[in-house]
């Protein structure tokens, strides 16, 4: 048995399983897009809280940077962006970046 997950009870789950403060509000609606996109591709998906916060993260920049070894000695704020944008996109984990900068991403 399915129900459908709006947004609103998307959140909630996080909450009820003390997650809330693993995602961003504006995070947790970048994943939440996100896992909507895949749903149109792909079948129903069970609803995961604890599975999610273990496959996704998110974090400023450079926390990516250090986490997966991303040379960005000498760089300016700008440019650690941009390395990390573009090497999360080349792995294919780049869910989205917040208004604040930080990034959701699938980790590996």
């Amino acid at each position: 048995m399915f129900i459908k997950v709006d947004l609103y009870t998307f959140r909630q789950q996080f909450e009820a399983m003390n997650r809330g403060a693993t995602f961003s509000y504006q995070g947790q609606a970048l994943l939440f897009e996100y896992l909507e996109e895949l749903e149109h591709c792909e079948e129903q998906t069970e609803l995961d809280v604890i599975a999610l916060c273990c496959d996704f993260a998110e974090d400023e920049s450079r926390g990516v940077a250090h986490a997966y070894q991303i040379d960005t000695q000498g760089m300016d704020d700008n440019a650690v962006v941009e390395a990390v944008r573009e090497y999360l996109e080349d792995q294919g984990a780049l869910v989205g970046q917040t208004d604040r900068g930080s990034f959701v991403y699938r980790q590996h």
